[in-house]
């Protein structure tokens, strides 16, 4: 197989662009430092076209290997043929290549084996040929001795030979596979008790081949809880037909080819190619799932900072209490507490009394609630308070509603205790809160992203391919945004490209001892950081206040004199950056530049060029000011204000197969499915919105008892 021709078919990009990137990923760089750069080596290709590059070929080798490993095993045992090596060479998944090999591996005891071991191998091919002209029963005598004491006992082993082969055929397992996805339909029916969650699994039936990802997973997950019975329709009889007409070659013993035909699908094919087209479209679900995953986490990761602000984190419940814990602008905790405003203390005056206490003492701006439980009662207290807040004392606080997903797992992290060893666990989740809201990037990133709870089934995939995806994901995340070396956890650090644990706390440690780093390549200095992870991590890393201004920004060491000569032709040095009357004019006078021919004059790429423009218009710019910023509110929405028609703006929570779900202020997140997000057709809905999009919604229906609503995007 041609791994590069593969590829480059696959992804639809360009043979040397394959090339070049693999020449790359093979001298230990990044996908960050490659997408950011080294465009001129690759083409320009994308971090997410990358990330599929790399793993496709780490597939591929590994497919490759596989291949040869088969090829030794059957030439060690002498069966090599030129058809084997040709079928070898043309397969494309490991699937095909074991297949090919299935014949040829070490059995355990089989039916097959203890047959041969009798030595009824002659007549299992006496019958395959159905040359014989004697009456079979005749033949079978000739066989009969100590182990094989009757006919019956001899034809009934030479059925069982015959039937594992066929069994062991790869065209036709290849060709039965293709009849079970033309025809075959998964179906479904209740195990025991019906069960809400799958009530509509119950008599179900769809065609194997068009089954969405997201049912796959569903009914995975039913069966697994036991509340659900999973089959697979097949149509047998055409399948017995193409396994007859390819064996039976006249009527000599017709009977017999046909009884270990049915023998050979029934107790070998079947039970194999049911449990594989079940293991082909899991593998299919959760390749989906987790790219709709990887897709929400970024968005999430990637949400507007709510920066300058000093924040109340308010971490709801009911019998323990509310968790307060106040932060200023910077992160650093201010304040902490605990209130009683929900059931079963209902201490609503004197909760009111310690928030807006802390509200004065603190100048709090801003309080993030946490959207799990009792976070509805909790919204209607905090907006309650903050009328009596601006009633009485004319000051204007606003409050949203933050995700607290994985907060309760950073809370008792070993991390946490690191960070707050004086504080409760509860009340670190309600720090996390309030960070949230000032940076969603530097919080989050300190939780396993599988904890972050966005996506489907994220319990149900393969969680292995799961961390993998998320771990890159949260990387280009981090690199996209660059991370101030000075401010930055460990936990942040070690996704920066080329910075791994150990080295990200050497980067703390040094930090704690020297003071702040003053340049990029003070880093040298760090034990373990040495100039092959400098160069993979300089690029990403920030230094505001340092001694070089273009280390705010994403302009790599490398080009540092190309950047220079560049503001030395538009008449401007580097310093020139920060001053804001100047920087408005370097950027009049960078619009002006003829991007073609400076790149000649410089003999740097035009897209490196284009790069360094962006980065000398807008230093010290945050990747994530463009991305929506939450919805601030004062007032709150009850389930019982919600009517059929009513127009609301939301913040989109949630992405799946089926849909979006959207925070419209009420307890639970509305539902906006597919066939609502558009007037125009939707193939996934993650094309028409992203997690933390704000967006108008119509109220399409409303479930009382469920206190579900249904939200409609359609003509707004």
């Amino acid at each position: 197989m041609n791994i590069v021709q593969t590829i480059a078919n696959e992804l639809n990009i360009k043979n040397y662009q394959v090339e070049k990137t693999i020449e790359l990923i093979d001298g230990g760089n990044t996908i960050p430092f490659i997408a950011r750069y080294r465009k001129e080596v690759t083409g320009g290709l994308s971090d997410e076209v990358l990330r599929n590059l790399d793993e496709r070929l780490k597939y591929l080798r590994n497919l490759e290997e596989r291949k040869e490993e088969v090829k030794t095993s059957i030439e060690n045992q002498g069966k090599l043929t030129d058809e084997i090596v040709k079928n070898l060479e043309i397969a494309q998944t490991l699937a095909e290549v074991e297949d090919i090999y299935r014949p040829y591996k070490q059995k355990k005891k089989t039916r097959a084996t203890v047959a041969k071991a009798k030595g009824l191998e002659p007549l299992a091919q006496i019958i395959k040929e159905q040359k014989e002209t004697k009456p079979l029963k005749e033949i079978a005598k000739e066989f009969i001795n100590d182990e094989v004491k009757t006919v019956e006992e001899a034809i009934g082993g030479a059925k069982d030979i015959i039937a594992e082969e066929i069994s062991d055929d790869t065209e036709f397992r290849k060709q039965i596979k293709k009849m079970y996805y033309r025809e075959g339909f998964i179906t479904t029916k209740n195990a025991k008790e019906e069960n809400p969650t799958y009530s509509m699994y119950n008599d179900f039936k769809e065609k194997i081949s068009t089954i969405p990802s997201h049912r796959i997973l569903a009914i995975n997950r039913g069966e697994k809880e036991e509340f659900l019975k999973v089959s697979i329709e097949k149509p047998v009889d055409k399948i017995l037909n193409f396994i007859e007409r390819k064996i039976i070659k006249n009527d000599k013993f017709e009977q017999i080819l046909k009884e270990t035909s049915e023998d050979s699908f029934k107790r070998l094919i079947e039970p194999s190619v049911d449990r594989e087209i079940r293991a082909d479209l899991t593998e299919k679900a959760d390749k989906q799932a987790i790219e709709v995953f990887g897709k929400n986490a970024k968005q999430l990761l990637l949400g507007a900072p709510l920066k300058g602000f000093t924040v109340l984190g308010f971490d709801p419940a009911y019998r323990t209490g509310c968790k307060l814990a106040v932060i200023d602008e910077t992160g650093k905790v201010l304040d902490t507490g605990v209130i009683y405003p929900t059931e079963p203390q209902n201490d609503i005056e004197g909760s009111e009394k310690e928030l807006i206490k802390l509200i004065v003492k603190d100048n709090i701006q801003m309080i993030a609630i946490g959207n799990g439980t009792a976070s509805r009662e909790s919204e209607n207290f905090v907006a309650n308070t903050l009328k009596k807040v601006k009633e009485t004392l004319h000051k204007d606080v606003y409050y949203t509603i933050v995700s607290e997903a994985g907060a309760s797992v950073y809370s008792a992290s070993k991390l946490a205790s690191e960070e707050y060893p004086d504080l409760n666990v509860s009340l670190r989740g309600a720090i996390s809160i309030a960070r949230r809201l000032q940076d969603p990037l530097a919080e989050f990133v300190k939780i396993d992203p599988k904890a972050i709870g966005i996506g489907q089934y994220q319990h149900d995939v393969d969680q292995k391919k799961l961390s993998e995806s998320l771990e890159g994901v949260v990387e280009d995340a981090v690199n996209t945004v660059g991370v101030d070396v000075n401010t930055a956890t460990a936990s942040l650090l070690s996704y920066v490209s080329g910075i791994n644990k150990t080295i990200a706390k050497n980067i703390v440690k040094y930090r704690d001892e020297n003071g702040a780093i003053k340049e990029r390549k003070e880093l040298l200095n760090v034990p373990k950081l040495g100039n092959v992870a400098y160069e993979q991590c300089a690029g990403f890393i920030r230094i505001p206040g340092g001694k070089n201004p273009l280390e705010i920004t994403g302009v790599h060491p490398e080009s540092y004199e190309a950047t220079e000569k560049i503001l030395n032709i538009i008449e401007f040095k580097k310093e020139d950056l920060l001053d804001k009357e100047k920087l408005s004019k370097i950027k009049v006078k960078l619009n002006e530049v003829n991007v073609k021919n400076l790149a000649k004059e410089l003999n740097v790429g035009e897209m490196t060029l284009e790069d360094i423009i962006k980065e000398l218009s807008k230093p010290g710019r945050d990747a994530r000011e463009d991305m929506p910023k939450p919805i601030l509110r004062s007032d709150v929405l009850k389930f019982e204000d919600l009517r059929e028609g009513m127009i609301l703006t939301g913040t989109v929570r949630n992405i799946t197969d089926f849909g979006a779900f959207v925070d419209v202020g009420v307890k639970h997140d509305g539902l906006v499915h597919i066939s609502e997000l558009s007037d125009k057709f939707v193939k996934k809905p993650s094309d028409v919105v992203s997690i933390g999009d704000i967006v108008k919604v119509k109220v399409i229906g409303i479930d009382n008892e469920r206190q579900k609503v249904k939200l409609s995007m359609k003509g707004l």
